[in-house]
């Protein structure tokens, strides 16, 4: 998670918790919305959405750690998640894997040092009829092959030299 503001931060949960009406069925939204802002949740930021919400910081941490989108370990600014099924096996998908490591040059549960791509597997994405799938925080791809895979990448490097 890059260096916060923790200022910033509590303003940010407040705002969103007061979409929710402060309660305990906030935690999921607020703890989506800190961890898409910030890249992350840390202790700090839990600690942060428990005491706004009014509930034990164990409790932040618990439902961050239970849920794969909200696990507390930083991630990049895009998450690559590729379906593991099955369906996606049988279709290919292992050469989808060669190529996502290769184009992003890190493995399955690693965030480049620049903190800008994070790759995942991901449990079913209920697309088995168009695997392999892969889900790009929240944009789906289906049918995917090698060379497809490494438009995609270059696609999003080119957006994100865009935004410097």
């Amino acid at each position: 998670m890059t260096v916060i503001d923790r200022h910033q931060l509590r303003e940010d949960v407040v705002e969103i918790a007061a979409l929710t009406e402060y309660n305990r069925a906030s935690l999921i939204p607020v703890l989506r919305k800190v961890k898409e802002k910030y890249h992350g949740l840390d202790s700090e930021a839990l600690q942060i959405v428990a005491d706004v919400l009014g509930i034990h910081p164990v409790e932040a941490y618990a439902v961050a750690s239970f849920y794969a989108f909200l696990k507390p370990e930083t991630e990049g600014q895009l998450v690559f998640r590729l379906c593991r099924t099955l369906s996606c096996d049988l279709a290919g998908k292992d050469e989808v894997v060669t190529r996502l490591q290769e184009e992003l040059g890190i493995g399955f549960g690693e965030t480049t040092p620049d903190e800008l791509f994070t790759l995942e597997w991901a449990n079913c994405m209920g697309l088995c009829d168009q695997g392999p799938a892969m889900l790009v925080n929240e944009t789906v791809y289906t049918s995917l092959t090698p060379e497809k895979v490494s438009t995609i990448v270059a696609d999003y490097r080119r957006q994100l030299e865009g935004e410097v």
